[in-house]
């Protein structure tokens, strides 16, 4: 009997848990709202907005407002510095840094002791218990588990509060006993430089019994692609003949799927999305042949959704009347997501937009940012556009794409307005003028607005591409101390600020 099968009872009680997702969802979320506003009412913040005095959702919206990082930035700071009870019940000692994609500030993320269990490590066991239930042949526990994940910013520190990537505070945090089925060693794993830490990763899991494996699918990718190049093998399977499932998430998955296939050739590779970020976990790929994910309903985490004001771009003023609970939204609008959570974030806009797929289970994806957008022309380009105009020129020229960044051109020297996109390929197409005309023309099947602009060329003229040198994008990262960990390239924005660094870095 293998190991897998034992372990696999352990997970049962939590997969019919599960169930009630599919018909409960309101009740599960007003729970949720209950025991939050119950745990943080003798906090400085509780006492404020009068916590112990709320009956449910209608007093939390009437008195509690709308926050960003930047309102709730002093009380953080103050946390950092060891005051108790201010956001949160007791003392948080761990931050997690994030300087989201388009914003070079750093933000720390408080990730209490409660967060950590109930909201971190939940969606971890959640999604080997999905995945368990999803594939009962699987022999997951009886080899190694690779988790690529960040490192800890000691220059960050304060006396008695700690900083680092979320995936290292995982990491750092993790039940001993984990660590006997798990690789790199926590040394290397927590290892700072990405490109040492990349070889000593390949060099010590390469002779080990991976079955599963979990990352930022483009670090990952690097990681893997490392491994190829000093084993000298051409598959993965040749490695790790017993690999069965990549859980990813952080970055669009849709890029890279091509190149993880011709990678890993075997039939009995899996590929699980999950949703899990520096301010919580909030969703996982439930069914292998759904893109959409399930979104977690009985974590420490309390959702509302502000609808945007039309297809895409960034929210307006906040105002209750454009935000609702769970049981308010609608399939097939694009909402910013807004969390309360046992961290301390409350009515915290997270950044993220999603499109409900489903209210019955609540399932969505991941449309993208509220700051990635182009919205220079009125066009209210998003990401989620963006990837569904890569696919389909990727899939009609065979090109693959490893990262990308685009933003408009306002004026040239001829008066002439456009999009400027800079792709670096780890295949390039053959034309790379058709490829650029395939994604332009996609845009403008999914996106009314941006077909509207392009009218005639009166508005928006044909998009330019520009073809990046192989590197450029880590180049870039790496002069910015991004290079590894959940750090992300930007992918659509307003400003020319990052596109304009990276051609200068291109030249």
């Amino acid at each position: 009997m293998s190991i897998t099968s034992l372990v696999r009872y352990i997970f049962e009680p939590r997969m019919r848990a599960l169930e009630k997702h599919q018909t409960q969802g309101e009740l599960l979320q007003r729970r949720v709202l209950s025991h939050l506003l119950q745990s943080a009412k003798d906090t400085e913040y509780g006492r404020k907005f009068a916590f112990s005095a709320m009956k449910g959702y209608d007093d939390f919206i009437k008195h509690c407002p709308v926050n960003t990082y930047e309102e709730l930035k002093e009380q953080i700071d103050r946390m950092r510095h060891g005051e108790q009870n201010v956001l949160w019940k007791g003392r948080v000692q761990w931050y997690a840094k994030s300087s989201g994609t388009t914003n070079d500030k750093s933000k720390f993320i408080p990730v209490s002791p409660e967060g950590l269990q109930k909201i971190h490590y939940a969606g971890g066991f959640d999604s080997v218990a999905l995945y368990l239930r999803n594939n009962p042949k699987s022999r997951l526990f009886d080899g190694r588990a690779l988790i690529l994940g960040g490192s800890h910013a000691p220059n960050y520190n304060l006396p008695g509060s700690l900083v680092g990537d979320l995936s290292a505070i995982l990491i750092e945090n993790i039940n001993p006993l984990a660590n006997l089925v798990r690789v790199p060693k926590k040394e290397t794993a927590l290892l700072q430089d990405f490109e040492i830490k990349r070889e000593r990763i390949a060099r010590e899991a390469m002779n080990k019994n991976v079955t599963n494996i979990s990352g930022v699918p483009s670090w990952m990718l690097s990681v893997l692609n490392c491994m190829m190049e000093i084993t000298g093998k051409t598959h993965l399977e040749e490695v790790w003949p017993h690999l069965e499932v990549f859980f990813h998430g952080g970055v669009a998955f849709t890029p890279y799927r091509k190149q993880y296939e011709q990678l890993i050739t075997s039939p009995n590779m899996h590929y699980m999305e999950t949703y899990n970020a520096s301010e919580g976990f909030f969703g996982l790929q439930d069914d292998p042949a759904d893109k959409s994910m399930l979104l977690m309903l009985d974590y420490g985490v309390f959702y509302e959704f502000e609808e945007l004001s039309s297809s895409s771009s960034e929210t307006s003023d906040s105002n209750n009347s454009r935000i609702v609970p769970l049981w308010g939204v609608e399939k097939d609008k694009n909402y910013a997501m807004l969390i309360s959570t046992s961290c301390g974030l409350w009515r915290y806009k997270i950044g993220d937009t999603i499109r409900f797929t489903s209210t019955n289970p609540y399932k969505f994806v991941i449309t993208g940012r509220t700051k990635s957008f182009i919205n220079a022309f009125g066009e209210e380009l998003i990401v989620d556009n963006a990837e569904q105009g890569l696919a389909y020129a990727c899939q009609q020229t065979g090109a693959e794409v490893l990262e990308y960044t685009a933003a408009p051109v306002f004026m040239d020297a001829n008066a002439k307005c456009r999009h400027q996109w800079l792709i670096e390929f780890s295949k390039s197409p053959q034309d790379l003028q058709q490829f650029a005309h395939l994604l332009d023309q996609k845009l403008q099947e999914v996106n009314s607005d941006y077909e509207a602009k392009r009218y005639k060329n009166i508005t928006l003229q044909p998009l330019e591409l520009i073809e990046a040198r192989t590197g450029l994008f880590n180049d870039w990262l790496k002069l910015r101390g991004k290079l590894g960990g959940q750090h992300k390239v930007p992918r659509l924005s307003n400003s020319r600020e990052h596109i304009d660094q990276l051609l200068k870095l291109n030249a």
